[in-house]
């Protein structure tokens, strides 16, 4: 055993003897305990498998004194871990060459009007230079099987073919008097960004010339109005991959985002020349109105299998992601990848043998890892987890690296050992989190109205007391095609709202995913009614099951989709001492048409509102006014575009006219999520205010 983990395992058991020796000593969580918290990034193998490079983030409430570097580690654990960059900028987006020596990051140094990529050489050591040189920015780097090369992705305005013309049109557009936004179709915004003419496009810069070419300028794809290679759902933006004889690139972008507002709209796999020009679709040529959508391409180690994470479109508005095996050259369907109970894959990577494949899924408020052949068929649980998620597997000469965090543990770099569970490999939160109260969460079920298992998870609160009642706090999670994890969340942190006074209980509701494709299914056209009645359900099972929960003293909240579920509770039950609405719809019909993502709705009720309004009135909260009664706690972000404010302030009116004691908050700064330190500290003061109001004060 090396001298770094044996003094590893010594401080861990410390932290784990400490509970039973010194309980008094431990406290509640604190805002400035989460805010503070270094937030350690997705790990990165060498090619080689020896070392791995990773970004930790020192958060500060100042925007302007916190940092992203990155930090070297050796997977076996001879050397603690290291700082390798220091500059007053923040680092992100890296990648190994293929030589195991060399790092390309994202970063914004001195004298950069945009980020651009840089390259550190790790044996030779000093400072890392600057690889890109283009005025609208680099991101997300990628090495050519050769190491002479790297892709990345910039934002270009559709007339330009290079970085002359980029520059030109800057100086056009800054010399125009006027300012406007003008669209002729969808999509105008993506969550809460509204869209420029500016579109993604594939540059290859070749290591020590002067400029980057732009592989997709001037090609008939980019001029298609439906064009788009924005993030994709489990993988980044426009997803581009070498081929393995780095002869091309693979990638993925849309040709139909400009339906959106009408129908599905999906991602194709493309392959392009390093040179440039026209690229070729690789996927649905045999079926052209194929709806499939695809992401994160990857090749097998030998070269001769694409694979590629698979969605379908369908009349369902929720499909489960698969894994598709391609032959390449070709890429002809080989196999297909599938999970238990169709869950969706959520991240993979290869094994060193060529032929296994390990995968990341959601499974009852965990992430487990499962493995499965590149022959195709189901995946099966590599390994008994009963706490906690991976994310971020990176997989390189037969190492698995993750981070690994559960509601009790922040995140940290592991190293995943198939068959067997995983070893911490970094310890950059153990001194903060300490001396803290953090009891694991608890998972418990009860059978729907349908006889359907529905899981839940309680948090206990710090200095738990046996002998004393609680309050509960009923806390509803948004998508809805999402699922409460077991982890250390930073936005509605469990063991911070539930602080020493309140017990909290966290559903999985019909269309939670984790579940299988039928159960997230399950909210198709029962939108609000269902989840909420589950919810109830829940909570009731944990009154009945946990003795030191008050059944007299209940309030709920949640955000998102969570929000539009409290904003339903409010004239659907009186169980309630008090709600918590964050970012939510009073109106389905007013989402539908302000919101930036729209089919799936009129999708999820079977019609447009005029077709048949009796659906969309059923389930719509504000319909239901005359029966409002419950005081609401109500907060929006004033910039959010996916709930947009006249949503929250139509709710706010109804309030009032209801005369339903309330109180609103508008962030003027923030969008749909609360980002700031010093607004989320005031955000999380006002939610135990709130709470001790109703619950404790009375």
């Amino acid at each position: 055993m090396s001298r770094y983990l044996s003094t590893f395992f010594a401080l861990m058991l410390l932290v784990l003897l400490a509970p039973w020796a010194s309980a008094d000593s431990l406290r509640p969580i604190t805002h400035e305990d989460l805010w503070l918290m270094p937030r350690v990034g997705t790990p990165a193998v060498s090619p080689d498998g020896r070392l791995a490079v990773v970004v930790v983030n020192r958060p500060a409430y100042d925007r302007d004194e916190q940092a992203s570097h990155l930090w070297l580690l050796t997977v076996d654990g001879s050397e603690k871990p290291r700082q390798i960059t220091f500059s007053n900028s923040s680092e992100s987006q890296l990648a190994w060459a293929p030589d195991s020596r060399r790092i390309a990051f994202v970063a914004r140094r001195d004298g950069d009007e945009a980020n651009q990529v840089y390259l550190l050489d790790l044996q030779a050591g000093g400072e890392a230079r600057r690889v890109t040189d283009i005025s609208t920015g680099a991101r997300q780097p990628r090495f050519s099987p050769d190491g002479r090369q790297i892709a990345f992705t910039s934002n270009v305005h559709p007339d330009s073919r290079n970085d002359e013309d980029s520059k030109r049109i800057r100086e056009q557009r800054n010399a125009r008097k006027h300012n406007v936004l003008t669209y002729t179709g969808f999509p105008i915004r993506n969550w809460n960004t509204w869209e420029d003419e500016f579109q993604p496009r594939v540059f290859v810069q070749t290591i020590g010339a002067d400029q980057a070419l732009d592989l997709l300028a001037g090609t008939e794809l980019v001029a298609q109005p439906g064009y788009d290679g924005r993030r994709t759902a489990g993988g980044s933006e426009l997803d581009v991959t070498w081929t393995p004889d780095g002869e091309g690139l693979v990638f993925v972008a849309s040709r139909n985002r400009d339906r959106a507002a009408f129908d599905n709209t999906h991602n194709d796999l493309w392959w392009v020349p390093a040179s440039g020009g026209e690229p070729r679709r690789l996927t649905g040529v045999d079926d052209p109105g194929g709806d499939d959508s695809y992401a994160n391409p990857r090749f097998s180690v030998d070269g001769r299998h694409l694979l590629a994470q698979r969605t379908p479109r369908t009349e369902w508005v929720y499909n489960a992601t698969d894994l598709v095996v391609l032959s390449w050259p070709g890429a002809e369907k080989r196999a297909m990848i599938e999970l238990p109970e169709r869950r969706s894959v959520a991240e993979f990577g290869l094994a060193a043998d060529g032929e296994t494949v390990f995968i990341l899924a959601e499974d009852a408020g965990l992430v487990r890892l499962y493995r499965a052949s590149l022959q195709g068929g189901e995946a099966r649980a590599d390994f008994d987890q009963t706490r906690g998620i991976y994310t971020g597997l990176d997989i390189a000469a037969g190492v698995l690296l993750a981070r690994y965090e559960s509601a009790s543990e922040p995140a940290e770099v592991v190293r995943l050992s198939p068959g067997q569970g995983h070893e911490r490999m970094t310890e950059f939160t153990a001194e903060a989190v300490a001396g803290l109260d953090l009891p694991p969460l608890e998972h418990f079920w009860f059978d729907n109205d349908d006889g359907v298992p529905i899981h839940s998870m309680l948090a206990r609160p710090a200095g738990f007391d046996p002998a004393r009642r609680y309050p509960l706090l009923v806390l509803m999670h948004g998508g809805p095609h999402i699922m409460y994890r077991d982890y250390f969340f930073l936005r509605w942190n469990y063991h911070l709202l539930a602080g020493s006074d309140y017990v909290l209980v966290l559903t999985n509701y019909s269309g939670s995913t984790g579940f299988g494709e039928d159960f997230a299914r399950r909210i198709q056209g029962d939108p609000l009614r269902g989840p909420a009645i589950e919810i109830n359900q829940a909570a009731d099972a944990a009154i009945e099951r946990f003795g030191f929960i008050d059944g007299d003293r209940q309030c709920a909240g949640g955000a998102s989709y969570g929000g539009h579920l409290a904003n339903w509770m409010q004239g659907a039950t009186d169980r309630y001492r008090c709600l918590i609405s964050h970012a939510g719809l009073v109106n389905l019909i007013t989402q539908w048409g302000t919101s930036d993502a729209v089919f799936h709705r009129e999708a999820n009720l079977g019609a447009p509102p005029w077709e048949d309004p009796d659906v969309w009135l059923d389930q719509n909260p504000l319909m239901y006014a005359e029966n409002w009664q419950t005081p609401v706690l109500v907060t929006i972000g004033k910039r959010d575009e996916r709930v947009p404010l006249a949503n929250v302030l139509e709710y706010w009116t109804a309030l009032q006219r209801q005369q339903v004691e309330s109180r609103l908050l508008v962030y003027p700064d923030e969008d749909h999520w609360i980002t700031s330190g010093p607004n989320s500290r005031h955000f999380y003061g006002e939610i135990a205010d709130w709470l001790a109001r109703w619950l404790l004060d009375q």
